[in-house]
């Protein structure tokens, strides 16, 4: 059983992961549950930890991955179809605590062009750079690329503009997959997609857009959003 303060953190870290994709910086905790000091931050963190409902990555600021929640947290959660795995960087040196790319088997993804996560933008299949990965980010077999996103629709699942998303190609998709979906072949957008009634919704993580219905052969799914990369 988690106290009080143990609770009030996990809690704090779950909603900030929803919202912007990263953890909480310990001084955000603090200030969150109101201490003092960072110490009594880092005993909360040791002890979640220990009781198996959180794993902190070594070598890496910032790293704590969410394990479990307490089955009444569990209920009060919304169904999600992502939860990004976010690689931190900054565009000009690299951070002190970045992981040098050897050590994290890298591997080197197209980027082809934008993908809108807002109004969609005419489809772009032109290969602009690469950008390297690390091999773990990408799941199971099959091809991948990646699309530097455009828009705010997606902001809710942690998905911001500017982000880079890495997606595996595939032709189908399981309702709340986050997926890049082709619309009338012209269109090309980053979205949640569900069957309802025998019409495909596509449906943003961002209550300023509206979910749009269509007719099955107006939308083709050209991959699932596997990974996500941020630059600062």
């Amino acid at each position: 059983m988690l106290t009080r303060k143990q609770l009030e953190l996990l809690d704090f870290i779950q909603k900030r992961m929803a919202q912007d994709g990263v953890p909480p910086s310990f001084d955000e905790m603090k200030d969150a549950l109101d201490l003092r000091s960072k110490s009594g931050i880092h005993r909360l963190i040791t002890a979640l930890e220990e009781r198996g409902f959180i794993r902190r990555l070594a070598h890496r600021a910032r790293a704590i991955e969410i394990v479990k929640l307490p089955e009444a947290m569990e209920k009060a959660q919304p169904k999600a179809g992502f939860s990004p795995r976010v690689i931190e960087g900054d565009r000009t040196d690299p951070p002190r605590n970045a992981i040098p790319v050897e050590a994290v088997h890298a591997l080197e993804l197209p980027v082809m062009g934008r993908i809108a996560a807002g109004v969609p933008i005419e489809a772009i299949s032109e290969i602009s750079h690469h950008v390297a990965v690390p091999g773990s980010m990408l799941s199971g077999r099959g091809q991948h690329y990646a699309l530097e996103v455009r828009g705010d629709s997606m902001i809710e699942a942690g998905i911001n503009d500017g982000d880079v998303v890495v997606i595996r190609e595939q032709g189908t998709a399981d309702n709340g997959d986050i997926v890049v979906a082709l619309v009338e072949g012209q269109e090309a957008t980053l979205k949640r997609y569900y069957r309802r009634n025998g019409m495909i919704a596509l449906e943003a993580a961002n209550p300023a857009y509206e979910t749009r219905m269509l007719r099955e052969e107006q939308v083709k799914v050209q991959g699932r959003l596997v990974g996500l990369i941020r630059t600062y």
